[in-house]
């Protein structure tokens, strides 16, 4: 089952998602954290890699009610150059909760 998650004004249609708490380390506080996976295919490569590159971002997640600030504290991709027209590749990003 796809989710719509919401990273500032991009719509990203996620699966496998997954919710969890964290100990953050520092601060001991117990942080939200994220987890899901998304296809991105070549004519979306360039905006999702700036996105992506900004680090911090407003996440929301109507279906579970979610909203807070995070940042990447994971991510991987199948293919890291998708110049080529008609390839798509297989994202997994983790976000952490900003306090």
């Amino acid at each position: 089952m796809d989710t719509t998650v919401w990273i500032n004004d991009r719509k990203i249609n996620a699966y496998n998602f997954k919710e969890e708490t964290a100990n953050d380390a520092n601060s001991r506080q117990q942080k939200r954290k994220i987890s899901f996976d998304f296809k991105v295919t070549s004519e979306e490569y360039h905006d999702v890699a700036v996105l992506l590159y900004q680090m911090y971002f407003r996440i929301r997640v109507p279906e579970q009610e979610l909203e807070f600030d995070a940042s990447i504290s994971n991510y991987s991709t199948s293919i890291t150059d998708l110049y080529q027209p008609g390839q798509v590749a297989d994202y997994y990003l983790e976000l952490i909760e900003q306090v």
